[in-house]
């Protein structure tokens, strides 16, 4: 049983980027192989780990042995550069990483590989030119090493982004389709009073939004919704991501 022995502490990392996904799955997968987990959970629907505010609590507590657990890479960051560069950063702290779907990366595969492949000697002929020579080659090789070893950890975030960007492309499509074919994109004409200011508020979300036709992450997007003076408008959290739920609703039903 992992870990049932083992001071340091072991997290499980859980994160859904929409209230109609089911976490369940994650949790599950995780207790199974490290049953004395502590499970955290999220609800978020950006690609930068930065603004998470329960992934951030953990990287804030953990220490020198602790283990944080993913189902996935994607759990940890669907952002190429971003997910390595918080890998290396634990890494370098001694924290152990699991992707219980791409073992290949853990941080104990990395660090056996790294030390299985180094080349751990030294040349010392008594020539010191020679010696010098032969050294650098040495350093150069195990440099090179340790790149190919980087370069594995980098593909798996590259192929999570890449993921990410093949599913916004596929949204971005299915708006023009539907725009194309006469939908209505955003609130129809007609409706009580109430909600006659989500039809630009949805315009916006759907111009800057990364998720639809913009780049702008959920939290931008909110900000350049509740920072115009002009149209005298205002998002709440809840009604931002239940206009972004209607969003992807319509987009859906137009493919049905």
């Amino acid at each position: 049983m992992k870990g049932a022995f083992n001071l340091n502490k072991i997290y499980g990392y859980c994160r859904i980027s929409t209230v109609k996904q089911n976490i369940d799955r994650q949790e599950r997968n995780i207790l199974q192989e490290y049953p004395n987990a502590i499970i955290i959970k999220e609800i978020f629907t950006g690609t930068k780990y930065q603004g998470r505010k329960e992934l951030d609590k953990i990287l804030r507590s953990v220490q020198a042995g602790d283990t944080i657990v993913f189902d996935s890479v994607s759990r940890m960051s669907r952002n190429a550069d971003e997910g390595f560069a918080l890998y290396k950063s634990l890494y370098d702290r001694g924290i152990n990483l699991v992707f219980l779907k791409e073992h290949h990366i853990d941080t104990d595969v990395y660090k056996n590989e790294l030390e299985r492949q180094r080349l751990n000697v030294s040349v010392q002929s008594g020539d010191k030119a020679t010696d010098a020579l032969m050294n650098a080659i040495l350093e150069a090789l195990n440099n090179y090493i340790l790149a190919l070893a980087e370069k594995q950890i980098q593909l798996a975030f590259i192929q999570s982004q890449k993921e990410v960007d093949d599913l916004h492309q596929r949204t971005r499509e299915g708006i023009e389709t539907a725009r194309r074919n006469g939908k209505q994109i955003g609130q129809k004409a007609g409706r009580k009073l109430k909600v006659k200011k989500a039809t630009p508020i949805k315009e916006m979300i759907l111009k800057y939004s990364r998720d639809f036709n913009g780049t702008n992450t959920d939290a931008e997007v909110k900000a350049i919704i509740n920072g115009n003076p002009d149209h005298k408008l205002h998002i709440g959290h809840n009604a931002y991501y239940k206009y972004k739920r209607e969003l992807r609703e319509e987009l859906n039903d137009d493919k049905s």
